[in-house]
């Protein structure tokens, strides 16, 4: 039978007092229940920032010796008695100069006997085994006499007290403390002795219970029952600490007594890095030290901190006023770690903080009430005026007030020198603002009295020159500001400002931010307090705002520059990235890193997986992959984009005069924010961290927001939106809904192919293709790979992944379930949507619809001021236009005479017959800005009669050409005043609902667009993959070789159907190469107007017919589909129209011989540099058409074939026309010979002409073709519509072709589109000047 007894006893935490560690915390403990203790411990130390590795001890000699080896930092096993007679043991060693880092819990310990029930049943002379341990003599003797079988000397401490204070023992019980504490249990099952005294941890560990202590039919090695051999889940009872018990155990005191010795220990080592004052410092580059630093002096010297190398420059050039003497120059490498919340390794590793620490002859821990012991007496910070300057100037006064928070406190220590952020000038006059609220404020003060101003903004540090720079240091006294410690609420400031632990304070102190608040520079001494809430918290909007994007048009600041200069610019062509930044940085006020922009725009145009729903930019280029989210992009001055065509569907033209558009050094830049028609926020999703907020935004479909909206119009309630991303196949399912928001799991697809297969087809959200590679690669290389080999087939838009594992493992992972094994799943939450409301105000959402809602009553209301501002301008155009008319009329029938009459009388005359004055807007009188663009267009006044007429009102009719006089100008301005009247009435008609209706369905019409292109990408790329397929190639990419039967330019043609199918394809190809977007040409450069055709003929598309009759089939639908363009440019006045060969091009594929006949020979005939090529017929009996043209070469000089013909005449083209135009009646009976006239090609001078090669000859096919088929010469001279022209294109010798290979000729439309980049050109002289 067993008895258990418990004792109190104190483990403690010991370590060595010199023992230093990182980021890992090593700590030597007993197995149980000290190992089980720290593993509860261990999250807690993580989220501190330390890694706790435990190394489990069986007895309690090692893990002392292990501490005095320094394999481990601490341990914890023992009791604080032990550990003082281990200390006194090794008196005088070094290795065990041991501490105790705090009493952590109580450990119990018991009595155990086989035989007896009670400490009262011992026998006499019972032999009592304890361990070897002075330490717990005392507690084992006090259990004893608790239970009245011994009695201990009145007054002992019973912790201390040992056998032989002893004074009465009735039992005589023999007491023998000297076995080894392992062999305890041992011993009890050997039943040796009375009873056995064991420790609790070396009673679990033997698979004794403290509390039941029984095992059924234990097994042991050998008669001497020296080991325990039964398994542990055979004992019959188990020994489990609860859950509440374990907590209780971790809050007892272990976490904070192993935080507080590890800052104890990190402190030690941080006093490594300590400086000295010393007269010289080494070894610090770029440190400008002042002659007087770490001398008797040194109290005067001031260390002066740069923000970056351009601003020690400006610094530099000052000390040639104030000296080197006592002035010292360092330069900071961008921002100071926030060192409040930073690891002991990123402390011991940042050389910024060493290098400060040695310069100054900062100690660590060091009190400090007066500046004598360092190298320098005061720090003075100096940083650019901007936020980011403000956030360097906090971090410098966190990290002193962190590790010297008396310094803070001394007179002077710490000061900031400041510069202008803004200059005005006006001749001798000079006026200097260090902060924008001060400056906003000055120049609203002058009203109308700006003239004569000139502004120069100072953003950095590096704009001062250098004479400025003397300047600023001659009146060192005015810039230089001295911080002051008034009380305790300063050091709350800064910990609210940088502490995690105030997380939800600085959210509080956020919310309380007032518009207009800043530090007053004008006072002599800043307190820190102020610094923190009127300078410092700009920064942490600024930061927030740049973070975390606005409720009303889903866009981050920067994002919503872009934009603005995407409108500005019209940006329908396309530029290269790094270039169009460039224009962004110009026309936004855009002050922060290119590079940041560049990576801005690429990911406003990526449309990947994942990414947008709907980019906003065109990708053209490679501008990132599912293959490393986007992190693959090319450098950005090797792509190009331009505006998407569905943006101005969502962003509508209509609204951009509603909005409130911010100015920014002296120019006009971005909104507050857009408004588009849905609430694209919750389209293209977000997510950005911010000082006290972060947010999550998951994508959703476009038309679940407009089915919801069309809801709301109609009274309805809204649907519930679900996260949804764009060509996505894997599955969202809900999975958990709370209040806070709801939880959905993403999955990924895998499927079982064999016994031994799987696919795997798609990734969760956001896993990319190549981090998963990484993952199998992982399996594979580990100790335990669960999988024998895995096969890639992914692409840049798919996934796909065969791995390959045995029966066994494919049993297993089914049973676990596979997507969980292969990681093919993760979780989406809505419970992180902060968003910033229209009102500017941080805001947090926890439905997509309660987004939706309160964007919906914002939207509405746009629509309102929308049809009123477009009623407004229609009618004012409408009236400007009714005068043009009457003006117009007047002057043709005489009743307005203007020629040869003064100009005021003609005013007075336009006056008294009642028309209507424009007077122009006047400008107001505007600062003058150094560097700003003048983007300012006079626009007239619509307030009409507001002011005194003046002549000038009236030249919107005085100034109109002589031209406009003539009947079909007046005609024109009719039918364009006819036509504004319609539109007026059709605005008053519309309400708010219709206007946002209509906009929704032509956003839809574009969301099809989208998704015809998607499918047709699919479509393609599973051609690609079943071609491949075919070959027995799977998985390999090849090179496209020629077809092996190549179409001959002799070939006969034996049907119509089959020509009619070879012009469909050639007609198909043309209208699909249409829509590619039109190359920048270089002005004064020439290029080819002959459009070339894509010729492709590909043998392999015959093995899936139905595959190719689907991608046929969705280009006709997406081709012949109206267009809408978003932003049409103006066209120039004097440029030419479009060709007809253009217009040709955009045709529905013929379907007749003689439709053929009549597309190829749509050529312009109206242009001047066409070639007039005469193709003969064939003689009767003759088969093919090359002999003819041989003859035909034999018959006319080779001169003759670079001859320019003459323009056909009006009346000729005309008729040319019309005949083309006729349909065939009499397909089998046509002119004998047919004149085409062709442009001029660079591909047809010098020799080898493409033209004459692959266009002529396949028209002679066709005809020679129609020869053979109704047996009759296709050009009869008899025919009436025939004309003749003498010029004929001598006939080349055909190539070999042996080694020909494929050639494709892209149709490009950049020769004939007339389309110019009005905006653009002009706030530039060309197109080279910006791009």
């Amino acid at each position: 039978m067993k008895k258990t007894l418990t004792l109190i006893a104190a483990a403690t935490l010991s370590a060595l007092s010199f023992a230093s560690w990182a980021d890992t915390l090593t700590v030597g403990a007993s197995n149980t229940p000290h190992a089980e203790i720290l593993e509860q411990a261990k999250p807690i130390l993580a989220k501190q920032g330390i890694d706790l590795e435990i190394k489990p001890f069986q007895d309690y000699i090692l893990p002392n010796t292990a501490l005095a080896g320094h394999d481990i930092d601490a341990n914890y096993f023992q009791h604080i008695p032990y550990l003082n007679s281990v200390l006194k043991d090794h008196a005088g060693d070094k290795d065990y100069d041991f501490v105790s880092a705090g009493a952590i819990h109580i450990e119990p310990i018991g009595i155990y006997s086989k035989k007896y029930k009670s400490l009262k049943d011992l026998p006499e002379g019972g032999k009592i085994i304890m361990r070897d341990a002075v330490s717990e003599e005392g507690r084992i003797l006090s259990i004893f006499e608790k239970e009245g079988v011994i009695k201990l000397k009145p007054g002992i401490d019973k912790v201390t007290a040992r056998i032989s204070d002893i004074v009465e023992n009735p039992k005589k019980l023999q007491f023998t403390p000297n076995v080894e504490a392992s062999l305890l249990p041992q011993m009890y099952n050997n039943d040796e002795g009375a009873a056995v005294v064991i420790n609790a941890n070396y009673a679990i560990d033997a698979g004794l219970d403290p509390v039941h202590a029984l095992i059924d039919n234990p097994a042991f090695d050998s008669q001497t029952k020296e080991t325990l051999t039964l398994r542990q889940s055979s004992f019959g009872s188990k020994c489990e600490f609860s859950e509440d018990f374990l907590k209780k155990v971790s809050k007892s005191g272990v976490v904070e007594s192993l935080l507080s010795w590890a800052e104890f220990k990190h402190s030690k080592d941080l006093k490594k890095t300590d400086g000295t004052k010393s007269g010289k410092v080494r070894g610090i580059s770029k440190l400008e030290d002042a002659n007087e630093a770490g001398t008797r002096n040194s109290e005067k010297c001031t260390l002066i901190l740069t923000e970056g190398d351009s601003a020690k420059s400006l610094a530099v050039a000052g000390l040639s006023v104030v000296g080197r003497d006592y002035y010292g120059v360092f330069p900071l490498r961008g921002k100071l770690l926030n060192v409040r919340e930073a690891s002991h390794k990123q402390l011991m590793e940042n050389a910024e903080i060493q290098n400060l620490k040695r310069i100054l002859g900062l100690q660590q821990g060091k009190e400090y009430a007066n500046v004598k012991s360092l190298r320098y007496g005061h720090l003075m910070i100096m940083t650019d005026q901007d936020h980011d300057g403000s956030h360097i100037k906090g971090l410098l006064i966190n990290f002193i007030h962190s590790f010297w928070p008396s310094l803070l406190k001394v007179p002077s220590f710490m000061v900031e020198f400041i510069t202008p952020i803004v200059k005005a000038k006006k001749g001798n006059n000079k006026i200097s603002f260090y902060t924008m609220p001060e400056y906003e404020s000055w120049k609203e003060s002058l009203g109308g009295n700006a003239k004569g101003w000139t502004i120069k903004y100072y953003k950095g540090l590096g704009t001062s020159t250098s004479e400025e720079a003397k300047e600023y240091f001659k009146n060192l006294e005015y810039h230089k500001k001295e911080f002051v410690w008034e009380n305790e609420h300063d050091g709350e400031a800064i910990e609210l400002a940088f502490s995690k632990k105030k997380i939800e304070a600085r959210k509080n102190w956020l919310r309380q931010f007032e518009s207009g608040t800043h530090l007053d520079h004008n006072q002599k001494l800043i307190k820190y307090t102020e610094f923190i809430n009127k300078e410092l918290i700009l920064f942490s909007m600024a930061d927030l705002q740049r973070s975390i994007p606005s409720m009303v048009d889903g866009l981050k600041p920067g994002q919503r520059k872009i934009l603005f200069c995407c409108f500005k610019r019209n940006f329908v062509k396309e530029a290269k990235v790094a270039q169009f930044s460039g224009y962004v940085s110009e026309h936004s006020a855009y002050h922060h890193g290119e590079q940041s922009l560049c990576s801005t725009i690429i990911g406003m145009a990526q449309d990947f997986v994942g990414s947008n729903n709907i980019n906003l930019l065109r990708p053209n280029g490679q501008f990132g992959s599912r293959n490393l989210g986007g992190k693959d992009a090319a450098s950005p001055r090797y792509i190009f984009t331009n505006l998407s065509p569905i943006t101005r569907y969502l962003f509508p033209k209509g609204d951009d005069g509603l909005l409130d558009y911010l100015n920014e050094d002296g120019q006009s830049i971005e909104p507050t924010w857009y408004v588009p028609i849905i609430p694209t926020v919750l389209v293209n999703g977000s997510e950005g961290i911010g000082t006290g907020w972060s947010s999550y935004i998951p994508n959703y479909n476009p038309r679940d927001i407009i089915a919801n909206i069309r809801h709301l119009l109609n009274g309805e309630p809204m649907e519930p939106m679900h996260p949804w991303y764009r060509k996505f196949k894997g599955t969202i399912e809900k999975t958990t809904s709370k209040e806070a928001g709801v939880t959905y799991t993403v999955s990924g697809i895998i499927e079982e192919v064999d016994e031994t297969t799987l696919s795997i087809t798609e990734l969760p959200i956001r896993r990319w293709t190549q981090d998963y590679k990484e993952f199998l690669e992982a399996i594979l290389m580990g100790n335990d790979a669960f999988i024998t080999d895995y096969k890639q087939y992914s692409t840049d838009l798919s996934v796909k992944f065969e791995v390959t594992l045995t029966k066994e493992n494919m049993m297993m992972a089914k049973q676990e379930g596979l997507l969980k094994k292969f990681k093919l799943t993760t979780t989406i939450s809505t419970s992180n949507m902060h968003l910033f409301d229209s009102r500017g105000t941080i805001k947090k959402y926890d439905t997509p619809e309660q987004i939706l809602e309160e964007f919906f009553h914002l939207r509405l209301e746009f629509y309102e001021k929308r049809k009123k501002f477009l009623l407004e301008n229609l009618e004012m155009e409408l009236l400007k236009m009714d005068n043009k008319v009457r003006f117009i009329l007047g002057v043709v029938k005489g009743e307005i005479i203007v020629s040869n009459r003064k100009r005021a009388d003609l005013f007075l005359e336009l006056q008294e017959k009642g028309f209507t004055p424009f007077p122009k807007k006047s400008k107001s009188a505007e600062v003058s800005v150094a560097g700003a663009t003048d983007d300012v267009e006079e626009t007239e006044n619509s307030e009409v009669g507001v002011k005194e007429v003046q002549v000038s009102d009236y030249d919107y009719l005085l100034s109109m050409a002589i031209g406009t006089l003539t009947l079909e100008k007046v005609q024109e301005l009719c039918a364009e005043r006819d036509k504004i009247q319609n539109d007026v009435e059709e605005v008053r008609k519309a309400t708010p609902k219709s206007l946002w209706l209509k906009d929704l369905d032509d956003l839809e019409i574009q969301l099809e667009e989208q998704d015809k292109e998607d499918e047709k990408a699919f479509l393609e790329e599973e051609a690609d993959v079943a071609k491949r397929k075919g070959k027995g190639e799977a998985g390999k990419r090849v090179q496209r070789q020629a077809p092996k039967n190549a179409r001959k330019i002799n070939k006969k043609e034996t049907t119509s159907e089959a020509a009619a199918e070879a012009m469909e394809f050639a007609t198909s190809s043309a209208m699909e190469t249409e829509n590619v977007a039109p190359v920048v040409k270089p002005k004064g450069q020439g290029g080819s107007r002959k459009a070339k055709k894509v010729v492709s003929d590909d043998e392999d598309d015959e093995d899936f017919p139905d595959l190719r009759e689907r991608i046929a089939k969705l280009n006709s639908s997406t081709d012949n589909s109206t267009a809408m363009e978003t932003e049409k440019p103006q066209e120039p006045a004097g440029k030419k129209q479009p060709t007809k060969r253009a217009a040709a091009t955009r045709k529905k594929p013929a379907a007749s011989l003689s439709a053929i006949s009549e597309s190829i020979s749509e050529i312009d005939i109206n242009d001047e540099d066409s070639e007039v090529i005469e193709v003969a017929a064939p003689e009767a009996g003759k088969k093919g058409g090359r002999k003819a043209a041989a003859n035909s070469k034999a018959a006319k000089p080779p001169a003759a074939a670079k001859k320019r013909g003459p323009a056909a005449s009006k009346q000729s083209q005309q008729k040319l026309l019309t005949e083309m135009l006729k349909p065939a009646e009499n397909s089998g009976i046509s002119p004998e010979k047919k004149v085409r006239k062709m442009r001029a090609s660079p591909f047809n001078k010098k020799s080898g002409s493409v033209l004459g090669r692959v266009g002529i000859s396949k028209i002679e096919a066709i005809d020679s073709d129609d020869t053979s088929a109704s047996g009759s010469s296709p050009m009869s001279e008899n025919s009436p519509n025939s004309e003749e022209v003498s010029v004929v294109i001598p006939a080349r010798a055909r190539p070999q072709r042996a080694n020909r290979k494929q050639t494709t000729y892209v149709l490009s439309d950049s020769e004939t589109d007339n389309a110019s980049d009005d905006d653009f050109e002009s706030d530039n002289a060309s197109d080279d000047e910006d791009f």
